[in-house]
């Protein structure tokens, strides 16, 4: 009796939308044309196979998702190490790396369309002038527009990483490396046999969280690009958005959204199986 509250509010406030959200999935509600509404069974599944701008935001995602969770990861854990190596003022850096997190995306994205990706006066193309390569349209280029929130998302979310593995560094037992350097360890044979196994824990969880949070990236992406130029930075979530809200079929928006919701799933499940060690 006395969970019962707290479970009754969890299913309403989740298991009920997502209920209704594969209810939807299953029913054709186009509101530009109302009166074919109906159930469509696994209609708007099987239209998933033949449609190319849906292949097209899955591979993107695959590819923003892959390639932020990697940057961080490993711009997080170097930086952890580096920071490591440093005895005093490590919690002015902790304080600065808390900075970006502690920003809303719609800021971020905003912040990088207008201060630093804007062409002839962003910081970003005032350094390319410099260089002597010139200026671009680095958020209307379809090529490097998708580079662009791949480093907007990465330039956020790297202090996340960068967190959680100096912390995990910090306690790690100084005994365990102390017995290699007398077994005459080399650095990168301590790296590799002692440093990762003990930070797989920590690393795992920080590729799960981020993870999930990449594959429902919106709101920085949004705000800096709107998912253009054209589809260039229109990943999945941005799709089914857009079916949704601006193409008002909200029967196959909710569909997509559910292949999402099944893909997060999936990898989350498989990524808390790599926790065990072997």
């Amino acid at each position: 009796m006395l969970f019962a509250p707290a479970l009754v509010l969890l299913v309403v406030t989740t298991s009920a939308p997502l209920v209704y959200l594969l209810w939807t999935s299953l029913m054709r509600i186009d509101l530009t044309m109302p009166f074919l509404s109906g159930f469509a069974g696994a209609a708007n599944y099987v239209k998933m196979g033949s449609d190319p701008r849906f292949w097209n935001s899955l591979l993107l995602t695959l590819i923003y998702t892959t390639t932020t969770v990697v940057l961080q990861v490993v711009l997080g854990l170097s930086l952890a190490l580096l920071v490591m190596q440093i005895p005093r003022g490590q919690t002015v850096l902790r304080v600065a790396a808390i900075l970006p997190i502690v920003l809303a995306p719609v800021v971020v994205g905003l912040f990088w369309r207008t201060l630093l990706l804007s062409p002839d006066f962003g910081l970003v193309d005032l350094v390319s002038h410099a260089l002597g390569f010139g200026s671009h349209a680095w958020l209307g280029d379809p090529q490097l527009a998708l580079v662009s929130v791949i480093a907007i998302h990465t330039w956020q979310w790297t202090p996340f990483a960068f967190l959680v593995l100096l912390a995990s560094l910090a306690s790690l037992p100084p005994d365990v490396f102390e017995a290699a350097r007398i077994d005459r360890a080399n650095a990168w044979q301590r790296f590799r046999r002692i440093t990762l196994p003990l930070l797989r824990p920590a690393i795992v969880i920080v590729v799960i969280m981020r993870t999930m949070i990449a594959l429902s990236a919106f709101a920085a992406i949004f705000a800096a690009t709107g998912g253009g130029p054209g589809t260039a930075t229109e990943i999945l979530n941005l799709y089914a958005y857009r079916t949704s809200f601006t193409e008002f079929n909200l029967g196959y928006g909710a569909a997509l959204a559910v292949v999402l919701l099944a893909i997060t799933l999936v990898i989350s499940f498989l990524m808390f199986r790599m926790r065990r060690g072997r």
